[in-house]
């Protein structure tokens, strides 16, 4: 609503909300921008800033909410101060210039690689160490899965990020159940297949 205008309040009701409670298993934080809303220089570079890039710092602004979010409702304390990082996913060609790139890249902002079935632009430029994918349908969004094709091509990817940093994968293919079985797929390719601790052995009785 405010368009990344005057967000202060709203950074700090959503970093009070419960976001600290992950403790160490918080990953990168995604911020989704619809579609129409355009690029501006002074805008982003004004939200980039006012973005926390520790969890300590995230505390301190977490303490600034307002309220709409009750004292006794809101987490504004972390034990550990550890690193946040932050990626944008923007769904407006006009955020796909050289200015905006290097402006996300000042800011270490991660440029999220999301493949929408050519409905929104993909922009496969690295501004960070940090690569965030966002795969929510090969041939219709939220709905269809990846094929193996699909999968051998954006493992060979993210093969290739993970040897300068951090790469995230997300799947929000989930209309129609794929996500977890691609997700599942494409950590096979990758090597890191793993059973969870209460998964059943159909080995034992």
């Amino acid at each position: 609503m405010r368009r990344l205008d005057d967000v202060g309040t709203a950074l700090a009701n959503f970093f009070a909300s419960g976001v600290l409670a992950l403790g160490p298993t918080l990953g990168p934080i995604l911020w989704q921008l619809p579609a129409t809303l355009r690029f501006e220089p002074g805008r982003m570079a004004r939200f980039y800033a006012a973005l926390p890039r520790t969890t300590g710092e995230a505390a301190a602004l977490a303490q600034q909410h307002d309220d709409k979010l009750p004292d006794d409702r809101a987490l504004t304390t972390t034990e550990d101060d550890r690193p946040l990082r932050h990626a944008l996913e923007f769904r407006s060609e006009t955020f796909c210039t050289e200015e905006s790139f290097a402006l996300m890249a000042e800011h270490d902002i991660a440029c999220v690689v999301a493949d929408s079935a050519r409905r929104f632009p993909m922009a496969l430029r690295r501004t960070s160490d940090l690569v965030y994918v966002r795969l929510p349908g090969d041939t219709e969004l939220y709905a269809s899965g990846y094929s193996a094709a699909a999968l051998d091509h954006w493992a060979e990817r993210c093969r290739a990020w993970a040897g300068d940093g951090d790469v995230f994968v997300y799947f929000d293919n989930d209309a129609k159940g794929f996500a977890p079985h691609d997700a599942r797929a494409l950590m096979e390719r990758l090597g890191q297949s793993r059973s969870t601790p209460d998964q059943p052995n159909p080995d034992q009785p």
